[in-house]
Formats: C-alpha cells, sequence, structure tokens
C-alpha cells in the first residue's frame, strides 16, 4: 500500500521541473575503524527535493533514521500536498503557514495509513506469544512468529525530521520539524553577509519546546537529563509510531496529557527577498553534527558559510559547490578523528550529509580565476582554531567572493532578514564574526590577519611550461623544524 501511494504521488509530481538555482551535495554515513579507514554502517537514509513551479519554489532536506521509507514517503508525497495547486499568489502569510502546517499533518497520516495493517498484524502476533518471554527464550514452536514480527518491526519503525524551504511571491517561508537547519546569508548595504539561523533545534536544548511539553505535564528536568528519547534527541518528528501510539510505555513521557511528539512544523515567515543578495543553505542533521564534533558548536554557523562563500567563488556549477563542501566537511571530520587529539573522541562516526545551496541574485564563478589572481584556494580555503573563544570570535579571510562583504554570524530568527543589495566591486575581503547565542554581542577583527591574499597585477605569470617563479618562503619553518629534531637547516622556496 505505501509503494502503491509512492508511485501515485511520482506519477502526479513527475512534471515538476527541478529547480535550476539550486545545488544539491550528499555524503553517506560512515564509522572509522582503529586503522582510521571508514565503512558504511547503513544504507543512506536522507532525502531531497527541489522544484520550481510558475508560483513558487519549494525545497526540502528529510533526514530518516531506523530506515529510509519515511523520509522517501515525506519527500515524496509533501511536495505533492504543496504543489498540485494548493499555492497560489493571491495567499497571504497566514494563509501560506497554515497549508503548510496541514500538508505536514495529511502525510503524516497518509503514512500511519500505509502501516496500519502491519501494525495490526503485529498487534495480533505479539497477542500469540506467552507474556513476559523474551524472543530468545521462546521455545521453537514460536520461532516462525517472531521472524514474522521482527520483519514487521522492520517495515513499521523509524521516522523522519524534515526541514523546507518555499519561496512565494518573493518571499521566504521555513518549516521545520527536528534537527535539521536553515540558514540564511544576506548581503546589506554596509557590505556585510549576515548570516541568519532560522529557528532552531527542536532537542531538549530547546527552552520553547521544553515549555511546550511542560504544559502536557512532563517534567524539564527529567527531559534534560534524558536528552534522548527511544534513540533520538528530536522532540518533533515524521512517523515513528513508537513515540505516537505507544508514548505511555515510554517512561519519560508516560504522563502526558497528549501526545508530546509530535510532527507540527515550527514556521517562520514570510520574509521578503526583494534586493536580497546571498545564498539560502539547508542542511541536513548529520552535516550539522559532523562539522560540530570536528570543530565545535558555536563556530558551526560560520564555517558553513565561509566554504560555502569560497566554493561559489572557485565553482561555475551549484552542484560541484554543494559536493565540494561536502566532502570538505567529510575530510575535516575525518582528519579531527585521525588527528587523536582533543575533537578526535567526538568523530569516531558520523551520519549522512545533506547540504542544498540555493542562491539569491548571487553571482556565480565565471571559471576564469587562476590561482594567481586567487581564484582556487588551496588546500582549505577556510582556517579554523579551536583555541577560539566560544563566546566571541572573530576570524579574517581574504576569499574571492563575488560582491560580498563581511559575514556576520547570528542567531536571529527570520523577521531579522531585511537588508539591501551590495555596491558592485566590492573589496573581496570577507570577515566571520562569531555572534553569542544569549547576548547578541559580536566582535570585529583588527589588522590584516588573513591567510589568503588576492594577488595584484605584479604577481609573476606561468612560464611556458605552466610553472610560476617561487613565491612562499619556508625557510623560517625547516629552521624550527632542523631544531626540534636535530637536523641541519634547510631553506627551501615553493
Amino acid at each position: 500500500w505505501e509503494g502503491f501511494v509512492i508511485s501515485r504521488v511520482c506519477t502526479w509530481t513527475d512534471d515538476l521541473p527541478p529547480c535550476q538555482q539550486c545545488g544539491v551535495g550528499t555524503a553517506p554515513n560512515c564509522v572509522y575503524g582503529p586503522d582510521g579507514k571508514s565503512s558504511q554502517s547503513h544504507p543512506n537514509e536522507d532525502c531531497h527535493f527541489l522544484f520550481s513551479t510558475e508560483c513558487c519554489f519549494l525545497y526540502g532536506v528529510f533526514n530518516g533514521y531506523d530506515g529510509s521509507h519515511v523520509a522517501n514517503f515525506v519527500s515524496q508525497c509533501l511536495s505533492a500536498e504543496l504543489l498540485l495547486g494548493q499555492l497560489n499568489p493571491s495567499h497571504f502569510d497566514a494563509d501560506v503557514r497554515r497549508i503548510l502546517t496541514q500538508a505536514f499533518d495529511v502525510v503524516e497520516k497518509s503514512y500511519f495509513e500505509t502501516i496500519d495493517d502491519a501494525l495490526a498484524e503485529k498487534a495480533n502476533l505479539q497477542s500469540q506469544l506467552p507474556e513476559g518471554v523474551l524472543f530468545h527464550q521462546l521455545p521453537a514452536q514460536f520461532q516462525k512468529i517472531t521472524e514474522r514480527l521482527k520483519a514487521l518491526e522492520q517495515e513499521v519503525s523509524g521516522g523522519a525530521t524534515a526541514i523546507v524551504a518555499l519561496i512565494l511571491n518573493n518571499k521566504l517561508y521555513i518549516a521545520n520539524v527536528g534537527t535539521n537547519r536553515a540558514l540564511l546569508c544576506k548581503c546589506t548595504t554596509d557590505r556585510q553577509n549576515q548570516v541568519i539561523q532560522i529557528g532552531r533545534a527542536h532537542t531538549t536544548d530547546n527552552e520553547d519546546e521544553l515549555t511546550r511539553l511542560a504544559q502536557l505535564g512532563l517534567d524539564p528536568t527529567r527531559l534534560r537529563q534524558t536528552a534522548l528519547i527511544a534513540g533520538q534527541s528530536s522532540l518533533r518528528r515524521i512517523g515513528d509510531y513508537k513515540v505516537k501510539f505507544n508514548y505511555t510505555d515510554i517512561d519519560v513521557l508516560s504522563v502526558a496529557k497528549s501526545k508530546p511528539i509530535v510532527a507540527e512544523p515550527e514556521i517562520h515567515g514570510g520574509q521578503s527577498l526583494d534586493g536580497v543578495t546571498g545564498f539560502l543553505l539547508l542542511m541536513s542533521d548529520g552535516l550539522i553534527k559532523a562539522l560540530e564534533a570536528a570543530h565545535s558548536p558555536e563556530q558551526a554557523n560560520q564555517d558553513i558559510v565561509a566554504m560555502v562563500a569560497a566554493e561559489l567563488a572557485q565553482q561555475s556549477s551549484l552542484e560541484a559547490v554543494a559536493h565540494s563542501v561536502v566532502e570538505r566537511v567529510k575530510r575535516l571530520h575525518h582528519d579531527a578523528y585521525a588527528s587523536g587529539r582533543q575533537r578526535s573522541p567526538h568523530c569516531s562516526r558520523h551520519e549522512d550529509m545533506t547540504l542544498l545551496i540555493r542562491t539569491i541574485n548571487y553571482p556565480l564563478s565565471d571559471g576564469s580565476l587562476t590561482p594567481t589572481q586567487g581564484g582556487r584556494i588551496y588546500p582549505v580555503s577556510v582556517p579554523y582554531s579551536n583555541s577560539q573563544s566560544t563566546s566571541k570570535t572573530s576570524v579574517t579571510l581574504s576569499l574571492v567572493m563575488p560582491s560580498q562583504g563581511t559575514l556576520t554570524n547570528g542567531t536571529s530568527t527570520a523577521s531579522t532578514l531585511e537588508g539591501g543589495t551590495p555596491t558592485p566591486g566590492q573589496s573581496p575581503t570577507a570577515t566571520l564574526q562569531s555572534t553569542n547565542t544569549q547576548t547578541q554581542s559580536s566582535s570585529s577583527s583588527s589588522g590584516d590577519g588573513s591567510l589568503f591574499h588576492r594577488r595584484g597585477s605584479q604577481a609573476a605569470q606561468p612560464d611556458e611550461t605552466g610553472r610560476v617563479p617561487p613565491y612562499v618562503d619556508f625557510t623560517q619553518f625547516y629552521r624550527l623544524w632542523g631544531s626540534g629534531f636535530g637536523e641541519e637547516s634547510v631553506s627551501c622556496k615553493l
């Protein structure tokens, strides 16, 4: 039945054109062994969509768990619930929010309808087993029943989280269920790129979520201590029948007056995109956690934005940009594990990673820049330091970013997304400022501090072999190296 529903939906949405202003990068989950080699622990469970219609654009990233079937179902059905005539330019903000909320509700109800028969069969078979006896202790005559129960459990278990972006009438709406993330990077008239995290993850660190659950009779202190509920950190999920229908069997949720884990999206917007230049990022939970594990949660937003901005300056394809950024996060995560240093214990594994980039009047590189012109950045275009303060940090980058200026990281909601367009020909130098979540204070760097510089007209040109004269002097490096290992000092230029 589930397959039938999805096939019907696929037929309905086959003619919806994909958005050409988007790029998506993905990477599968992996676990590192003692030798540093990685292996995939389960099939990929992330999904995404990116659609363009005559009246709107719709994007989504879905993070599945305990299987990919829920994420697949939601990604297929949600587009049908939103893009087959439900939305039109005459709708006001309240109408759009109502339609988005209804769509999530309908999709989850439709999913549970697809597993009704399996749940009923499961309940019937469980009633035939002796009470209080574990599966491995059951007599041989119950073997077929237990094998069928295991198959049914695999069929009906699992859920998904979702982050969805809708652009209608050139207004941006974000609908979030769970722990994925949306960032909007905007260039403003004062030559800054303001990075705004739209909404917060629905976890026990979210005070609004704890307040919601406290109103249902749950203890916020116990919830904070529990952190994971039925194996997941998210307090809002799509599917997952155990926490929807059997929550009274879960100790920390058992006294709730009504269903505590919900699929209702938290919606932000609409915010006008008139005059905006920048880009929108939708990220799966796996990508966020991999970057936070490799560095720190405080710097994840500015790190990912700096990587995207650097790749946009180099690549002429959004798919290539998204893929390069995901690969960079994957490499950084692996390197943090292999280093054996402070972050290594946090990086023994990562989940599936998905990054969706949607540009908004943002120029891509034409691919004509060369290394001597600053259009390529080797080997990593973003400097990182784990010694930065957790409340106020500032890093200056010289990045080749068309019409870009200062990047200011913040955690404001979408209501702050008002601003103008940058002046053409602005300096490519970018300053990343970290804004403390609680105090909303920020600091800016002084002096140059750049690791990467745009070469001027005096830069050396390649000879007939394609090589350039040496321009990096490693004399001091080798002098220090030699003094540390008792070797002779070596002078070398690259």
